[in-house]
């Protein structure tokens, strides 16, 4: 895999992290067959589809060709591109890498309160099949309270769900908000744990009690790399909680590489390392299927699941 260096970017990335890994490791544990990587990105490359103007962070150029490679290398058949608020709502670079996937890749989008329906339309069309609304507030001005309220309900007519990305420490504060909350709705990373806390604890007990008392929640059980204070290779004291998940809730859950890992700074993961510690959460073949095979599928290519 080819990284491009930053003489050859159109920007200059922010000071400080990471590129991803030029050389990630092959895997020891081989992924059931027509496996999807449930969380993913694409960045520019930003001479191409430029960055947005109120982007809080400037990643590095990462490409569908890069992408496609880095499915190939670890034996994955499908992916599912997530919109990263770098790139705002301009879903141009999403929707090219879709349009090239030969329908190996589905999306999810970041669109505004005044989207369109015929813009809608024309991203289901291309593979969308989510809307992403952040609600970290260091990557977002505000928090999208009625506009995820209104356009959650609009894009259930589309085939669509909602993804949110929301931290620990928020939780509670909007615990009953995203409880009212109709259709399906994916979380991003388990919520991002506090794990010096314990799997066992006030704050990710909340997390669970959410997803038990709403069948319509799923969560992906990706970025140990972002959770862990004991880093790579194992991102063992992350291990309990994302077990806790897929033993608790085995049809709505989903798991991702998050490549190409941005904001980094600490340690620039190994995707293949990052592979192997998918047995280590998901510890039996039937548990490993629906977490990387039929889960993603139902959500994100229904017409072809069983």
């Amino acid at each position: 895999m080819s990284n491009p260096s930053m003489s050859e970017a159109s920007f200059k990335m922010d000071d400080g992290w990471l590129e991803f890994h030029p050389a990630p490791s092959k895997p020891v544990f081989e992924v059931p067959a027509g496996t999807v990587d449930a969380h993913c990105h694409v960045f520019g490359p930003g001479d191409q589809f430029p960055y947005a103007p109120e982007r809080k962070y400037t990643p590095c150029d990462a490409s569908k060709d890069q992408l496609w490679a880095l499915r190939d290398h670890l034996g994955f058949e499908r992916n599912v591109i997530v919109q990263a608020t770098c790139h705002g709502a301009d879903n141009r670079a999403l929707v090219d890498a879709l349009r090239h996937s030969d329908g190996r890749a589905r999306g999810v989008a970041s669109v505004k309160r005044n989207v369109c329906d015929d813009e809608l339309q024309a991203l289901y069309d291309a593979g969308v099949r989510g809307v992403r609304f952040s609600f970290v507030k260091r990557l977002v001005d505000e928090l999208p309270h009625d506009t995820l309220r209104e356009v959650g309900e609009r894009i259930q007519e589309f085939g669509m769900h909602l993804v949110i990305y929301v931290e620990a420490p928020d939780l509670p504060e909007l615990s009953d908000f995203f409880s009212s909350l109709s259709g399906t709705v994916v979380f991003d990373h388990m919520g991002r744990p506090d794990v010096s806390k314990g799997p066992d604890g006030d704050e990710f007990g909340l997390f669970i009690r959410l997803l038990e008392e709403n069948p319509n929640m799923w969560t992906k059980v990706s970025c140990p790399e972002r959770l862990s204070l004991v880093g790579p290779p194992g991102y063992d004291d992350v291990v309990p909680y994302a077990k806790r998940v897929v033993e608790a809730f085995p049809d709505r859950v989903l798991w991702g590489t998050d490549w190409p890992h941005p904001n980094m700074k600490s340690h620039m993961p190994d995707d293949g390392k990052l592979v192997d510690y998918i047995p280590k959460i998901a510890v039996t073949e039937t548990l490993q299927q629906k977490l990387l095979v039929e889960n993603p599928m139902r959500l994100y290519w229904p017409e072809e699941s069983s």
